[in-house]
């Protein structure tokens, strides 16, 4: 039995723990989130505050959230080294001018993965930009709450070991993941130098909750006819969280295995677009093939042989792949701009390939899919993918890039205007891989008819999952 937010916070008296119960409205809380809120008007993009002038005013909100987080340690008793440094950074970082802004020494200190307990809080505050959110690296204060279910646990002791791997649902938090931002990722903070990572988080009730919305909406519009277990997911906010967990750890990880011929997440590198586009389809396709086998497995056991832990791995395995194939063919591609988006991408890729191996039909103004033959289908995409990574382990880079942009290609019509697709130059050929990257389109894979239809139906819907949480939805 896994240890529980109570028993993690056993040294909490009656009140601590009302408090922390109520922490989104105490005053403590509503103090700091209002003082960050308000320094982040005086800070600049690197976070600095370079006006003279703001300094008096900037000062005062550092006292606030110094004074706040004071308050609010005793709630948090599992952070409590990293609260201590978090307030020594900023009385610091007021002390030194409002320079660029270093928390480094806090940033150390928070180590969440270490407590990868169901329902355990955490309060966390760092200068820092969001993805797809704020590109600006200002002062961001959340709540937020770990999400860790038995059978999770049990896939990472087992099978697929992911110690850096935390799960969270956002509790409360600042302007700048009042976006489409599902993800906390320690290289996001204003630092002096970069420290080994050790954690790497993501909203899965905000990644389940979008997809609420936009599914439901999306199944509307298509008429698709949901199987029973796909609709459960749209009512129940709790299996579809925990379904995106296990689906999330499994991809996680998977940018570390395999063979890669280099891994574009870990290495900072400039190349094409589409590259980052196989590598994150290759990681929800291994996820994907490994919930259905696990599916296979141990459906293929007597029930009364699984223990709890492996029944719940069968119910939400098949899960994690409807999870999978909606989210990317539904939402990825009509999400964000048309300006290299790479998840984008790999959404097109997916429902093409798909499409045209005839188990997802678009007739009759219906979409339809092929239940029984999908599973292989998908397969058959992430071994396409693997297939190019293992061959070109033994190509030079840009020769990997052209082989990339053929498999691509051949599913997805390119951009009529692609200097790609009618062959790069032979000055390019030869020259620094720099050349190849700068004659990519920012769009070099348009919307098909399909999807620009779709787009027009689903704007006002994909819009409104800005900034959404498990409330949001009541």
């Amino acid at each position: 039995m896994l240890p529980t937010a109570e028993h993690a916070a056993t040294t909490l008296d009656a009140e601590a723990t009302a408090r922390l119960a109520d922490v989104a409205t105490d005053p403590a809380w509503l103090e700091l989130k209002a003082a960050a809120t308000s320094i982040q008007a005086d800070q600049i993009k690197d976070g600095s505050i370079p006006d003279a002038a703001r300094h008096a005013d900037a000062r005062a909100h550092v006292d606030t959230i110094v004074a706040s987080i004071r308050d609010l340690t005793p709630l948090f008793p599992h952070d409590a080294d990293y609260l201590e440094t978090l307030q020594r950074d900023f009385a610091r970082w007021a002390d030194d001018g409002f320079g660029v802004p270093d928390f480094y020494d806090s940033l150390v200190a928070f180590q969440p993965q270490q407590h990868r307990v169901d329902g355990l809080r955490h309060l966390v505050v760092f200068p820092m930009y969001t993805q797809n959110g704020s590109t600006d690296r200002h002062i961001e204060a959340l709540i937020v709450e770990t999400i860790w279910p038995e059978f999770v646990a049990e896939l990472e002791r087992t099978d697929y070991g992911n110690k850096l791997f935390v799960s969270l649902r956002l509790i409360d938090f600042t302007s700048g993941y009042d976006t489409n931002s599902a993800v906390l990722f320690p290289e996001t903070v204003a630092m002096r130098e970069l420290p080994t990572f050790t954690w790497g988080a993501i909203f899965q009730d905000r990644e389940a909750a979008r997809y609420r919305v936009v599914v439901r909406a999306a199944s509307d519009i298509t008429k698709l006819d949901l199987p029973e277990d796909a609709a459960r997911l749209l009512d129940d906010q709790n299996l579809i969280e925990e379904t995106f967990v296990m689906w999330d750890i499994i991809h996680d990880r998977t940018h570390m295995r395999g063979d890669l011929p280099f891994d574009p997440f870990m290495i900072k590198q400039r190349m094409p677009y589409f590259l980052y586009s196989l590598e994150e389809l290759r990681c929800d396709l291994t996820a994907y093939r490994e919930a259905f086998r696990l599916e296979k497995t141990l459906g293929a056991l007597p029930t009364e042989e699984l223990s709890d832990d492996q029944r719940s791995i069968l119910e939400h395995a098949s899960l994690v792949r409807y999870a999978i194939l909606f989210d990317r063919i539904f939402r990825f591609p009509i999400t964000g701009t048309r300006v290299r988006n790479y998840d984008g991408l790999g959404g097109q890729l997916l429902f093409a390939w798909l499409h045209q191996h005839h188990v997802l039909d678009w007739t009759d103004t219906q979409l339809s899919i092929d239940w029984d033959a999908i599973g292989d289908a998908v397969v058959a995409l992430s071994d396409a993918i693997n297939e190019l990574y293992w061959r070109s382990i033994d190509r030079p880079k840009t020769a990997h890039w052209l082989a990339a942009y053929e498999l691509v290609s051949g599913v997805l019509a390119p951009n009529p205007a692609s200097v790609w697709a009618k062959g790069l130059p032979e000055e390019v050929l030869a020259g620094a891989p720099k050349g190849y990257t700068d004659a990519v389109l920012d769009d070099e894979f348009p919307l098909s008819m399909f999807y620009e239809a779709l787009n027009k139906k689903m704007g006002d819907t994909i819009e409104s999952t800005k900034g959404i949480t498990a409330t949001s939805l009541g």
